[in-house]
């Protein structure tokens, strides 16, 4: 009898299904890859966002304090907060945790505390149009003001790899 049977053997099988494993580990790699430099961009990019609004309330206090600034202290003390907290509903972050509207959330100690440090409210991204930027748990985005060097900083309390500021992001090599 002469067998001239034929099929898939054994061997076939086996090498299909070590290449198909392959593909796939690849595209999970490659699919993991993407999702972590989307995560990655839409931080920095709501950072970035964040702080072109707050840098507009830096210029802003400045503009209402006007060129005499550094003789009339005592209206820093009231303009500033009133734009900040009053127009803006920010939200001074003094210590952690901080109560954000209703949630306790920890601020990590590689971001700072203090006077210059604000918090955004859920009302502050509806009035600065931000209100797309979805947050997570234990998640909030704060401002540190320097109004001597008319800077910003902005923080994430979650971070990326360790790094919560905007200018430690910005130099994450993808």
């Amino acid at each position: 009898m002469n067998r001239k049977e034929r099929g898939v053997t054994l061997i076939t099988l086996a090498i299909t299904v070590v290449v198909l494993s392959i593909i796939a580990g690849i595209a999970v790699y490659s699919g993991s890859e993407t999702v972590r430099k989307a995560k990655l961009e839409e931080l920095r990019t709501n950072m970035l966002l964040i702080e072109a609004k707050a840098k507009g309330l830096v210029e802003e206090a400045n503009f209402q304090l006007g060129p005499n600034s550094q003789k009339e202290g005592e209206l820093d003390t009231t303009i500033r907060p009133e734009i900040y907290t009053t127009n803006n509903n920010l939200q001074v972050v003094t210590a952690s945790p901080i109560t954000l509207d209703g949630k306790n959330i920890e601020v990590p100690s590689a971001i700072p505390t203090g006077n210059n440090v604000y918090a955004l409210t859920n009302e502050t991204y509806n009035k600065w149009g931000l209100e797309d930027i979805k947050l997570e748990d234990n998640e909030a985005y704060i401002v540190s003001f320097n109004e001597k060097e008319a800077t910003v900083e902005v923080y994430n309390t979650l971070g990326y790899d360790g790094k919560y500021s905007l200018t430690e992001i910005d130099n994450i090599e993808e």
